[in-house]
């Protein structure tokens, strides 16, 4: 892991600076982790993102800050010897371990996907701070629309997560809960609190369960057929959600939720939007980077969409 305690004062000691392989598309990843982002929990502005955290008993804060060639992070609430599991979690979250020109190899093969690096070489791939808390967002987000599921995100901090004080908060603008545990979750009337589909409550029950009998459920590594199949055993979890569980929170490059709108939407050439059978045929020719195609498409659509 590459990072660099600041030097100097108290307060210092809390800073690091991890490098960023270049390209490296900030802005875009600041504006996917906007709109993802859960009210209370995270707050995204222009170049920064901060949220709250709970680890080891410790509660604090952190704050990423976009430089030149580096991400800035700032944390608070930890003693000085607790900063490295935080710290991969930020690498992983933000995608510094990744290798760009692998990926842009590896998309270069479909005249397609290598127009879209092109035009956006230093997209990274949005991960995730918790795997649980991102799973969650996922069920939230099933049949509706990110705006939606973001407000979702919002009233169940409100209602399930743990306040914070000012002075844990850093008096950070837009943070004050931690987001809520498989142990407040787990039993808690989720849908009616909500006002949404019982089955969607459930499914977070439900994954809120797996996680407190399995403890490492969000663990990286493994195989992604493996990974997929783990994930879709647990109730109210299709194909979709485990794939972009897969990509976001257990960094399985090749993960591809291949039914998604957005991505049809993508391949839209005037002549309609392939079928889900179609789409996963074209997407052969991504492989192992399947994921990181996604992404493009994603960002393709979205620029398109746009007024």
């Amino acid at each position: 892991m590459t990072c660099t305690p600041s030097p100097a004062t108290r307060e210092d000691r809390a800073r690091f600076t991890l490098a960023c392989p270049q390209p490296y598309d900030w802005l875009h990843l600041e504006r996917f982790l906007a709109d993802h982002a859960s009210p209370g929990v995270e707050a995204v502005t222009p170049g920064r993102y901060a949220r709250t955290f709970a680890l080891d008993g410790h509660r604090g804060t952190l704050a990423v800050t976009n430089e030149a060639d580096a991400l800035s992070v700032r944390i608070r609430g930890l003693g000085s010897d607790d900063h490295e599991n935080i710290l991969t979690r930020v690498r992983a979250m933000f995608d510094l371990d990744a290798d760009p020109r692998a990926v842009a190899a590896g998309l270069g093969r479909d005249p397609f996907t290598a127009a879209l690096v092109g035009r956006r070489p230093g997209l990274r791939m949005p991960g995730a701070f918790d795997g649980f808390e991102l799973a969650v967002r996922a069920i939230l987000g099933q049949q509706v629309s990110v705006a939606a599921a973001t407000r979702l995100a919002g009233r169940l901090v409100a209602g399930f997560g743990t306040p914070l004080d000012g002075e844990t908060c850093g008096n950070e603008p837009g943070l004050t809960h931690l987001f809520p545990t498989p142990e407040q979750l787990v039993d808690a009337e989720i849908s009616l609190v909500l006002n949404m589909p019982r089955a969607r409550g459930r499914a977070i029950q439900g994954l809120a369960a797996a996680m407190l009998a399995t403890p490492d459920l969000f663990a990286p590594g493994g195989e992604l057929d493996a990974t997929v199949a783990r994930l879709k055993a647990l109730p109210g979890i299709g194909d979709w959600t485990a794939h972009y569980v897969a990509m976001r929170a257990l960094a399985q490059a090749d993960a591809f939720p291949a039914g998604d709108v957005g991505l049809m939407r993508a391949l839209d050439a005037g002549d309609g939007r392939p079928s889900r059978l179609a789409l996963l045929d074209r997407a052969a020719a991504w492989r192992p980077w399947r994921a990181y195609a996604a992404i493009h498409l994603w960002a393709e659509d979205a620029a398109r969409r746009m007024p």
